[in-house]
């Protein structure tokens, strides 16, 4: 039986991870998993057995049994099912990319904003407890570098590898441009890059240095086709250096004072950034407050994402 006092939520994309999204969703006190949905029919039956939830053959269906969804479909598919979604006044976590296009991204947003709905998007490692050091320490990055090495996703019958139908500067690269983005706040002024197809047709391997009004520079690379998987930020300020892992949720801070650096561990209280950010959604929609992570946030970095995918077609010209 429904509970009146909760936030009745769904999920439609039960893959990889679509599943996960279903899982935290059944942990959330304040909120019921009403059900999922899928194309194919079989995983949504697997998950929302797992979840002790309902299984939806009609995404219609389970719209109207819900305030709240989970959008956890390929990147190019996200204007046709958030739009459809929002017109039946859902509210929305959105995966990143927020879209494919910058064209679908302003649509998404202008539907959201028509219509009075929270449109977050899932840019998770915003929610990593590391993040919160860097917004405690930090008042003026000179120097950011970013490193997202990942091995490329396994196959999938009839579908593309997970996230391959973009480039990897829209599925890995885009979370650390929308951090940088968040941490300098000033506009990017001049940006190189390079970046090459290796298993896919789109980049799989990129790396772009950004240059910004105020000063700042950022070295930023991200690759799917590495043996391993790491997650790593280094920002640099006149007296202070941050060396953070997000996958260890862990790392360093160096100061400078008198004629030395010292050197210490950061303290960080660990917990799981998908957790904290569909906690964070739920408490969005209930309280009707800003999401940390905007569709309009979203929407600037993956206009500047795309912008770096064309300098790269284009030659670096």
């Amino acid at each position: 039986m429904s509970n009146p006092q909760k936030l009745k939520v769904g999920v439609t994309g039960v893959g990889s991870l679509g599943q996960w999204h279903a899982r935290v969703y059944s942990e959330l006190p304040h909120a019921e998993l009403v059900g999922v949905h899928d194309v194919n029919e079989e995983r949504a039956r697997e998950i929302a057995k797992r979840y002790h939830t309902r299984a939806f053959t009609s995404l219609d269906e389970l719209a109207a049994a819900v305030d709240a969804m989970s959008v956890v479909v390929p990147s190019d598919q996200h204007r046709e099912v958030a739009c459809r979604l929002m017109e039946k006044n859902v509210h929305l976590l959105v995966e990143k990319p927020i879209a494919s296009t910058t064209a679908d991204a302003e649509a998404m947003v202008k539907t959201a904003q028509e219509r009075d709905l929270i449109l977050q998007v899932g840019h998770v490692e915003r929610f990593n407890p590391v993040l919160n050091v860097l917004e405690e320490v930090l008042t003026e990055p000179r120097f950011i570098e970013a490193v997202r090495p990942a091995p490329y996703p396994p196959p999938r019958e009839g579908m593309h590898p997970r996230g391959t139908e973009v480039s990897v500067i829209l599925d890995l690269m885009i979370h650390d441009l929308e951090i940088i983005l968040h941490l300098v706040r000033s506009r990017v002024n001049h940006f190189h890059a390079v970046g090459v197809p290796v298993l896919s047709t789109s980049e799989d391997i990129a790396n772009v240095r950004l240059s910004f009004d105020n000063g700042c520079v950022a070295n930023v690379t991200a690759s799917r086709i590495s043996q391993e998987r790491t997650r790593k930020i280094r920002v640099f300020q006149t007296d202070t250096y941050v060396s953070l892992d997000y996958e260890k949720q862990s790392g360093h801070l160096f100061r400078k004072q008198g004629g030395a650096i010292s050197r210490g561990e950061v303290p960080v209280e660990k917990g799981e950034p998908l957790f904290n950010e569909l906690f964070s959604f739920t408490r969005c929609v209930l309280d009707r407050s800003q999401p940390l992570v905007s569709g309009r946030h979203a929407a600037d970095a993956l206009s500047l994402a795309v912008a770096i995918c064309q300098h790269i077609r284009q030659g670096g010209s």
